[in-house]
Parts: C-alpha cells; structure tokens; sequence
C-alpha cells in the first residue's frame, strides 16, 4: 500500500511539474477573439457605439504578467522586435477603428477592422506553432 501512495504520489508530483500551464497570454488571446466576434456582430447591425467600445479594449488589452514577459522574451530572443511590432500594429488599427466608428464611418471601421485581422493573423502564422510548441508541447 505504501508503494501504491508513494506511486501515485510521485506521478502526481511529475505530472505538476510537467503539465503545461496556460499562460496568461492565452487568456488575452481568448479574450481578443471574443472581442473580434464582437465588432463583427457590431459592424454587422451598425452598432457604433458598441464597435468603438470594443476596439478600446482590443486596444488596450492587458500584457501578460512580468513573469510570463520575461519567459516570452527570453523564448522569442531577437524575434521580440517583429513580435512587438505586430502588437502595436493591433493597437493601431483598433485605436483606427474606434475612431471611425465613433464618426459612424462604416467604411473607415471595416478598413481599419480588416487591419486589424491582417495583423492577427499575420502574428499568428509567424508565431503560434513554435509557440505552442514550446510553451505547451504541441502545435496548433
């Protein structure tokens, strides 16, 4: 029996350690797609307000926490810049967007929304599988 315990303890302690975390940054991310959904059902009923709205929070989503920074940077090394550079892209485009919705230029807000998009996924096909890969074990 005590072998049994001792066993699962063991395997218990080896799975903690090895088990992959979510990162905050996952967390924001989930949150940015739900956002994305957001002013597209937005844009979709010419829903200004609600657009502007959600392109401040899309622009000024929350940054991982100092810990998690200082893992993404080290793991990105001299990536970091390029990886930068598309989150201010995102900043951008959404501070854009929230500005020409407030003016109800649905014409401006779908530009500034397709900017948004492109620079997503632009970070996302550069990024995520060797992302995933390291921080989590597997590729999406």
């Amino acid at each position: 029996m005590k072998k049994r315990i001792a066993f699962l303890t063991g395997t218990l302690f080896f799975t903690t350690l090895t088990a992959a975390e979510p990162l905050a940054l996952q967390r924001v991310m989930k949150e940015l797609g739900k956002n994305m959904q957001i002013v597209t059902d937005g844009i979709s009923r010419e829903d200004w307000v609600l657009v502007e709205h959600t392109a401040h929070q899309i622009g000024e989503h929350p940054e991982a926490p100092p810990d998690e920074k200082i893992r993404i940077i080290s793991f990105m090394g001299s990536n970091m810049g390029k990886f930068k550079s598309f989150d201010a892209q995102t900043h951008e485009a959404a501070h854009e967007m929230a500005e020409a919705a407030q003016d109800k230029n649905g014409q401006s807000v779908i530009a500034a929304f397709q900017k948004l998009q492109t620079g997503c996924l632009a970070c996302h096909q550069t990024f995520r599988p060797a992302f995933t890969e390291h921080f989590y074990g597997k590729s999406k």
